[in-house]
């Protein structure tokens, strides 16, 4: 039987089916997990994720395996190779962010809080919407607005509120998978 995806699942990359189909909407509050989708949702910020999803290896490589422990102690010849790395986007902005959102996460956790804890502060069960169409999706919403600004008190950059819904929906705790979508249950 022919499985039915979000309209944006059916493309012919495999990359991008793949990512459909086993990460978005699934939950996953592993705190490298989570590091790896803020950084991958700031790039993504004026480009499409496809182009990101085509470049996730690279950025792999580039940002120490998304270890923001390592990322956070990256000194400026690190920031000078990564805006030399043409396998990323060579944003200025991102890369700082990037390093900067490591550090937040490194200071967090020095004082016993996690990434995951400040989430599901906001929201401890994963919200599932699913809705008809996704014309029906929202870029953002009142809760990621809410989380966005929480995250720039914290010290985190780049973390406006269409990126943060964006980040909630890949991390699974929000489920935009449409209706008739049959992986909306994490089922594969």
């Amino acid at each position: 039987m022919e499985k039915m995806r979000c309209s944006w699942g059916n493309s012919k990359n495999s990359l991008y089916q793949k990512y459909h189909d086993e990460e978005w909407g699934k939950l996953n509050l592993d705190s490298t997990y989570l590091y790896e989708i803020l950084v991958l949702e700031s790039f993504q910020s004026g480009l499409s994720w496809e182009t990101i999803l085509n470049k996730r290896g690279n950025f792999r490589k580039a940002f120490a395996n998304f270890d923001y422990r390592k990322v956070a102690k990256f000194n400026e010849a690190d920031f000078e190779r990564l805006m030399q790395d043409k396998g990323i986007i060579r944003n200025r902005l991102k890369i700082n962010a990037a390093i900067n959102n490591a550090k937040v996460l490194v200071k967090l956790e020095n004082n016993n809080q996690t990434f995951k804890q400040i989430l599901t502060k906001f929201i401890p069960e994963p919200i599932n919407h699913h809705p008809k169409k996704m014309e029906d999706v929202p870029a953002s919403n009142e809760l990621s607005n809410q989380i966005s600004k929480e995250m720039k008190n914290l010290g985190f950059k780049f973390v406006g509120p269409i990126t943060i819904y964006s980040f909630l929906q890949a991390v699974g705790l929000i489920n935009d998978h449409i209706e008739n979508c049959s992986f909306k249950n994490g089922e594969l």
